[in-house]
């Protein structure tokens, strides 16, 4: 790939400047390149993909609450499938569906409502009795359930080959992805930036798109573009290799609790999302935070909690206050785009947003209005579209 990295400066001009490496940015740089855009420079801070690309669990599903997301998320399961041939990499995405176990009426009621609305959408799902959820997951224990959602469609994929896939094939175009650079500032005239500022130089631009996950509120401040997102520390562990091996099984979820689990090449990987986590940039992996998870499994799937694990890591979830993305091009600052706060769903969503910044860079009508995640819905009294089905 053609790295800026190896030069000691960045390209003095772009048509494009895109801030973030991850699966977003280089998702965006991959449809603008696709679309005939030459001049593009994807600036990273650190190594392709090493934020919170690096480390999320690989979920990927259309299984919503909202329709918006619900979109998303089926546009996005398309391009998935569609990875070997377009953009042309393998991604190990292996459909074996969502599970969420569900443990109050009401959950089963907001759960059959949001399967309702994902039929109407032409996305599979259906509710299941905690008998049918114990065949497809063996390790659940039905004490307690009351009902389990099931979405065959969805599933899991590697982050990191994503990435890869994306910035290959938006190099081979021409793209230059500045990695080890640090955006500084901004030179404006009037309502429109006309350069990036980084610690290798600057870069004169037409437009930027702000694409920098947990880090995309300090960009905003930058450019004077309030993007309210918070970065919270999310962490996993994966077990020692199983013998006999685990059977194959959904993305399993316990609701209440957000304990999951899912295979993972000779083992399992477990998650849960502490809910006493502060804010913070801190990506340490503290072992003590695995009886979490082993104190809610020791009730809803008991044979996971004396499983040996072999470490574990922590990435940060970027937060918003509805737990919605933040999509659209500023109001302040004509020429700067953004796609962030995915509040843990970017990974999922990150084809279908290619897609749509693509053509609002070009001035086309996206493929999808995403005119309700503009940034600035907290501040005008736009209504926000809080999403239930989050982990």
């Amino acid at each position: 790939m053609t790295s800026s990295s190896v030069f000691p400066t960045v390209p003095r001009t772009a048509d494009v400047v895109i801030i973030g490496g991850g699966v977003m940015g280089t998702s965006i740089a991959f449809h603008l390149a696709e679309a005939g855009v030459r001049n593009i420079v994807v600036v990273e801070r650190g190594e392709l993909g090493r934020g919170s690309s690096g480390k999320p669990i690989g979920g990927v599903r259309a299984h919503f609450s909202d329709p918006l997301n619900i979109e998303l998320g089926s546009r996005s399961l398309r391009a998935f499938r569609d990875f070997p041939e377009r953009p042309g990499a393998d991604i190990r995405l292996d459909t074996v569906g969502y599970l969420f176990l569900l443990t109050t009426g009401q959950q089963a009621a907001d759960f059959e409502a949001g399967v309702r609305l994902q039929n109407s959408l032409g996305v599979p799902g259906r509710m299941i009795t905690p008998e049918e959820a114990r065949r497809l997951c063996p390790y659940v224990a039905t004490d307690g359930l009351v009902a389990a959602a099931h979405s065959p469609a969805d599933g899991h994929a590697r982050p990191g080959l994503v990435v890869q896939g994306y910035a290959r094939a938006a190099a081979r175009a021409g793209t230059v992805l500045a990695t080890d650079t640090t955006v500084t500032g901004f030179d404006t005239a009037g309502d429109r930036i006309t350069a990036v500022r980084t610690d290798r130089g600057r870069i004169d631009c037409a437009t930027v798109v702000c694409a920098a996950g947990a880090w995309s509120a300090h960009i905003g401040d930058l450019a004077g573009v309030p993007l309210p997102v918070r970065p919270v520390r999310r962490q996993l562990v994966f077990t020692t290799p199983l013998a006999p091996p685990a059977p194959r099984i959904p993305f399993t979820i316990d609701f209440s609790s957000s304990a999951y689990f899912h295979n993972s090449d000779d083992g399992l990987l477990f998650g849960l999302a502490d809910p006493a986590q502060p804010d913070g940039f801190d990506t340490t992996w503290t072992p003590e935070w695995l009886e979490l998870f082993r104190e809610v499994v020791r009730h809803r799937a008991p044979a996971l909690a004396g499983m040996t694990t072999a470490g574990g890591w922590a990435g940060l979830y970027e937060v918003t206050p509805d737990h919605n993305a933040l999509i659209g091009r500023s109001t302040e600052v004509v020429n700067f785009l953004y796609a962030t706060g995915f509040s843990g769903h970017g990974f999922l969503q990150a084809p279908a947003v290619g897609e749509i910044v693509r053509d609002l860079c070009l001035d086309r009508t996206p493929c999808v209005d995403v005119g309700p995640l503009a940034a600035d819905r907290f501040r005008t009294g736009a209504g926000t579209r809080p999403e239930s089905h989050i982990v």
